[in-house]
C-alpha cells in the first residue's frame, strides 16, 4: 500500500538490508584483497576496470575514485572490449573485472583474453566458483545474502557490495601512498578543497584597485580615495611601504569626536602596523587572519611593498569558507 508508513518502512528496510550486507563483507576479506592492493600499488601502468550491466556502472564510479585519489584508472565496458576496446589494455596495466555471477557471456569471452596477455586480473564477484573467479589472479568476494528489492531481483545489495570493495581498495592505496589532502587538492583544483589548499592571495588580488594615500594627505583626500575604490579602506603608504590603514569606520569615529577634520591628515587617524598578508600566501590563510581579528579587509604586500587589498567578499566568492 502507498501509505506514508509503508513507504518509510520499505525505505528503512532497504537501508538496513544494504548496511547489513556491507557489514558482512568483512567476513569475506582474505589475503587476496591485500595482494590485490599490492598489485595495484606496484602496477606500472593503469588500472583498467571493466564489467557488464549494473556492475559496469559501479566500475565507472570506482575508476572516478581511483583517479581522484592518485591511482590512474580507465573504464572499459566488457561488451565493447570484445569488439575492439580491448586495445585499451596495455602490457603494464592491471585489470579489475566486476561481475556478480562471474559467468555472463561477455565475461567468459573477456577473461581468457586478459589472462592470455599477461595482465594481472582482479575479480570482484559473489561467486568464488565462477568462470571469472577461476581465471583471476585474485578474487574479492562481494557476497550478499539477498537483494533489498522486495522481489530479490534488482541488483541493490550486490552492487553496493561491489562499490564498497572498490572504496576499500582506494582507501588502502591512499594509506600506502601517503596520499595527502594537498595531493587531493591537485586532482580537484576546481572544488572548494582544491581552492582552499591551492589558491593564492595574488590569484584573486585586484592590483588595479589599490587604495592608497600619503601620510600627509588631507582627510578629504582620504574620504575620496576610500569612496572611489569602494573597499571601505585605504592604506597609508610611504615609499610604497605600508605604515598604516584607515577604514571608513575610523572616519566615522573621528567625525563623532570632532566638529571638523580640516586640521587632520591621514597619519593622525591611521592605525599603525595593520594586519597584512603576503601575496604568495594561501587565501585560506588570509581568511583565518580576517576571522581571528574580526575584520573584513586585509592589506596585501609583495616583497614587503604594498600590493593591494583583499576583501572578505573576494574570498567568499571563491567558495572558500
Amino acid at each position: 500500500m502507498n501509505t506514508t508508513a509503508n513507504i518509510l518502512k520499505t525505505a528503512k528496510d532497504t537501508l538496513l538490508s544494504e548496511s547489513e550486507s556491507i557489514k558482512d563483507l568483512v567476513n569475506y576479506l582474505s589475503d587476496d584483497f591485500a595482494e590485490a592492493v599490492k598489485t595495484i600499488n606496484q602496477c606500472k601502468g593503469r588500472v583498467i576496470v571493466t564489467g557488464i550491466g549494473k556492475s559496469a556502472l559501479i566500475g565507472a564510479k570506482i575508476v572516478a575514485t581511483f583517479n581522484s585519489t592518485g591511482t590512474p584508472a580507465i573504464y572499459m565496458h566488457a561488451a565493447e572490449a570484445v569488439h575492439g576496446d580491448l586495445g585499451i589494455v596495455q602490457p603494464e596495466d592491471c585489470v579489475i573485472c566486476i561481475s556478480n555471477s562471474g559467468n555472463s557471456p561477455e565475461i567468459k569471452v573477456l577473461t581468457p583474453l586478459l589472462t592470455r596477455r599477461g595482465n594481472k586480473l582482479i575479480a570482484i564477484t559473489a561467486n568464488e566458483n565462477s568462470f571469472l573467479a577461476k581465471g583471476a589472479d585474485y578474487v574479492l568476494l562481494s557476497k550478499v545474502e539477498r537483494e533489498a528489492d522486495p522481489n530479490n531481483l534488482a541488483p541493490m545489495n550486490s552492487t553496493t557490495a561491489q562499490l564498497v570493495l572498490g572504496d576499500a581498495l582506494a582507501a588502502c592505496l591512499i594509506q600506502i601512498r601517503s596520499f595527502s589532502p594537498s595531493d587531493f587538492a591537485l586532482y580537484h583544483p576546481g572544488g572548494a578543497l582544491g581552492k582552499k589548499l591551492l589558491l593564492l592571495v595574488k590569484n584573486i588580488l585586484k592590483s588595479e584597485n589599490k587604495p592608497a594615500v600619503a601620510p600627509n594627505s588631507p582627510i578629504k583626500d582620504v574620504i575620496v580615495e576610500i569612496s572611489e575604490k569602494r573597499l571601505g579602506v585605504t592604506a597609508v603608504v610611504e615609499s610604497n611601504k605600508i605604515i598604516g590603514i584607515i577604514t571608513d569606520g575610523d572616519l566615522r569615529r573621528m567625525l563623532q569626536r570632532n566638529d571638523s577634520l580640516t586640521d587632520f591628515v591621514a597619519s593622525d587617524i591611521m592605525t599603525k602596523a595593520p594586519k597584512t598578508i603576503d601575496a604568495n600566501q594561501h587565501v585560506s590563510k588570509a581568511l583565518s587572519i580576517l576571522e581571528d581579528n574580526s575584520i573584513t579587509q586585509l592589506l596585501v604586500t609583495n616583497n614587503n611593498e604594498y600590493a593591494g587589498v583583499i576583501h572578505l567578499h573576494d574570498i567568499l566568492k571563491e567558495g572558500i569558507v
